[in-house]
């Protein structure tokens, strides 16, 4: 209530403002034009936009803006921070390019820590310029053998009940709702009456899916792949994100094909990096998707409005967020021109963090301690690297996989090299259960390779020698978790993972660095898929098509059995 009565205090002159952006050239989200103006800021909000300038100015910073353009801080509506990167060194790297707001994937802290724990570290991170808001998960994406016990319903409704939490999903077990999950409709349904979106999952579906679904409570899908599945998308009601991902970079051409149609839409049209792995950050965030939107002929005020104000329309935080008005954030990028969406300055609730390309405010250090260090607390033996089942797992791509039948030589050391086939072991990180089968399509001359990278958190281990993966393992045990590529006994690439097991605590432009040389490694050695990183992840993922390793054992997704149980460890 005090910071109310001090902002109007400013409107009277009876106190200064912070800041003063004097003769601005802003984007005006709703008149949808570009107006010229003076932006006055008080602490973290704007508290008027208009001609005028204020009357008290002792000890305000006042910049002129003239040949500049300024437009509202941009927003990654659909973030998995947890893609080696973590939430914060995510955060710090996005800002440095004018994404201040990001819309996060809670599963890597749902299936890691216990709700307290989770709310604490996000309470924390409230003081972060970043604001990070979050999506609450209703399903795991895999098989786990508990999975009602961390899915309860006391977890979820938690969740649900936090205002920073906007959106329900994604949903990618859409299925189980079909096929009769009155316990999922029931989050859904308690989700949207907390004022939450629901975000579906929906690759492929027909317009039949699509129609059940939104009558199921889904409000959007990031799943589009063409122009047509924008169409049918948007027939239904739904409001869609159009992706620019590392496994899924559909944007530029979907959007090409919006401006031949001439169709008028873009007030209904959000856009996202989807989680992209490190190295498809390099250039940028939220900026990398409005450089592709200009270049695919969309207007610039049409694109900053993908970044920004539609989504914070979307998801009901447009009072905050998204616009260059009065009672909003503060949060700013400083442009050359429209033309140019890299910032030359950022703000970010009053406080600048980029000023002449540079990053000018210093982030205090996260040090993830609700994370318990990764333990791997058991030993490998030989007997547990017993392959005699007859068929195996083949990538098609990066991420869909099919089953296929094993015909190889088999001895205790070793698959023939050179054959496009090897070892595949998903072993429970507290060495209780293993599964151990064949994978076809990852790379012809990877002798040992070990991650902690997955879904689930166990252990993924890939290899022609069982010796090496092995030491693979024992690698990733000392560095506390992480990806390691052993070739004739000697760590050749690595990524620690030491938050959690799941996570870098680097900052993104030396993890970035990292997952260059794995990437770059795993191509000499016969890795000719698009994301390495991706294909680990999706082992495990029983949303996508055909055959997953999971926790409970080799599962049939499509005929929603185990194929193989998991066995237990001596």
């Amino acid at each position: 209530m005090n910071d109310i009565r001090n902002q109007v205090a400013v409107i009277d002159g009876l106190r200064a403002p912070t800041i003063v952006l004097q003769n601005a050239r802003y984007l005006h989200s709703v008149f949808r034009d570009w107006r010229h103006g003076n932006i006055w800021i008080a602490e973290d909000r704007i508290v008027y936009v208009g001609d005028e300038l204020p009357q008290n100015t002792k000890n305000t910073e006042i910049i002129d803006m003239t040949g500049k353009t300024i437009v509202p801080g941009y927003i990654e509506p659909h973030v998995h921070p947890h893609q080696l990167y973590n939430p914060v060194s995510f955060a710090r790297y996005a800002m440095k390019t004018g994404t201040s707001t990001m819309l996060c994937d809670n599963l890597a802290m749902f299936l890691a820590l216990q709700n307290k724990k989770a709310f604490s570290m996000m309470d924390r991170w409230k003081t972060l310029p970043t604001q990070l808001y979050w999506w609450v998960r209703f399903d795991s994406q895999t098989q786990l053998e508990h999975e009602h016990d961390v899915f309860s319903m006391e977890n979820v409704l938690e969740w649900i009940e936090r205002p920073d939490v906007l959106m329900g999903g994604e949903v990618t077990g859409w299925p189980r709702l079909m096929a009769g999950d009155d316990e999922m409709l029931y989050w859904i349904q308690a989700a949207k009456l907390k004022g939450k979106k629901i975000e579906a999952h929906l690759p492929g579906a027909s317009e039949k899916t699509l129609a059940k679904m939104r009558l199921f409570g889904a409000n959007g899908d990031h799943e589009a792949i063409t122009v047509d599945d924008v169409e049918k998308r948007l027939n239904q009601g739904y409001a869609v994100t159009l992706r620019y991902s590392s496994i899924r970079p559909d944007l530029p051409n979907i959007l090409k094909d919006i401006v031949e149609k001439g169709w008028n839409i873009f007030h209904h049209l959000m856009m996202t990096t989807d989680g992209s792995t490190p190295m498809f950050h390099e250039d940028g965030v939220m900026d990398k998707c409005i450089r592709a939107a200009l270049a695919a002929g969309v207007t610039p005020i049409d694109a900053y409005n993908m970044a920004s104000y539609n989504v914070a329309k979307y998801y009901g935080v447009s009072n905050l967020h998204g616009m260059i008005a009065t009672g909003r954030f503060a949060t700013l990028n400083v442009l050359t021109d429209e033309f140019t969406p890299v910032p030359e300055a950022v703000m970010a609730k009053g406080q600048w963090m980029v000023r002449d390309g540079e990053e000018v405010f210093d982030w205090p250090e996260e040090r993830f301690e609700e994370f318990a260090p990764l333990a791997l607390d058991f030993e490998l033996h030989e007997s547990d690297f017993q392959f005699s089942i007859p068929f195996g797992i083949q990538l098609v791509n990066d991420v869909i996989t099919k089953p296929y039948s094993v015909n190889l030589h088999l001895n205790k050391q070793a698959v023939v090299q050179n054959e496009d086939e090897c070892y595949l072991m998903l072993i429970d990180k507290f060495g209780k259960w293993h599964v151990n089968t064949f994978l076809k399509g990852f790379a012809k001359n990877v002798q040992g390779f070990a991650s902690t990278y997955s879904t689930t958190g166990d252990v993924i281990l890939i290899g022609k020698s069982i010796e090496a993966m092995m030491q693979a393992f024992n690698e990733v045990k000392k560095l506390g978790g992480g990806i390691v590529l052993i070739e004739n006994e000697q760590v050749i690439a690595s990524i620690p993972l030491t938050v959690g097991g799941l996570m870098s605590d680097l900052p993104m432009e030396q993890l970035i660095e990292q997952e260059k040389e794995l990437i770059a490694k795993l191509r000499e050695r016969g890795f000719d898929k698009g994301d390495a990183i991706y294909s680990l992840l999706f082992l495990q993922s029983t949303h996508l098509p055909y055959i997953r390793i999971t926790p409970k054992g080799l599962y049939d997704v499509m005929k929603k059995n185990i194929l193989l149980p998991a066995m237990m460890r001596e």
